[in-house]
């Protein structure tokens, strides 16, 4: 599993890296042809990493319900985040991932509810919903992106 966590935090690093220079309005910007923004999509994958890992295990997320709400699955952007809100937004991005890491190796993932993805894969365990998580950032990793050049 070690693999899988330095997936997960490599790939944000990446991510990061691509907007690190970005002003808070291309941040927002949504081009013509798509539905969401980088910022969005930021947020989406804390959300959803959340979700997949704590929630389906019956444990509580680690990010506040609202954050969840904004930008769940089947959401839109509809707010735009102050430079503070994107820095926290940014700060759970990067430090999620070693706190899913240890709450791992501390086995506090003891059950998991099935979960069949929009991809059509049944997520059973925490193990391949660690595992779908990784496909599933690469995903919006190609969008933030195609975005990027776009903004």
């Amino acid at each position: 599993m070690n693999t899988q966590f330095e997936i997960l935090r490599k790939s944000r690093a990446v991510v990061l890296k691509k907007i690190e220079n970005l002003s808070i309005e291309q941040l927002h910007k949504i081009p013509e042809g798509f539905s969401n923004n980088i910022a969005w999509n930021v947020a989406h994958l804390v959300v959803t990493q959340q979700l997949l890992h704590y929630k389906l295990s019956g444990l509580n997320c680690l990010v506040a319900d609202e954050l969840i709400e904004n930008y769940r699955k089947g959401t839109f952007p509809t707010q735009t985040f102050s430079e503070e809100e994107l820095e926290e937004v940014k700060e759970l991005f990067i430090g999620l991932p070693d706190t899913l890491q240890e709450d791992f190796e501390a086995g506090i993932f003891k059950e998991y509810t099935a979960y069949e993805t929009s991809l059509g894969f049944t997520l059973d365990t925490i193990e391949t919903a660690i595992s779908f998580n990784n496909l599933h950032e690469g995903i919006h990793l190609g969008v933030i992106m195609a975005l990027v050049k776009l903004v």
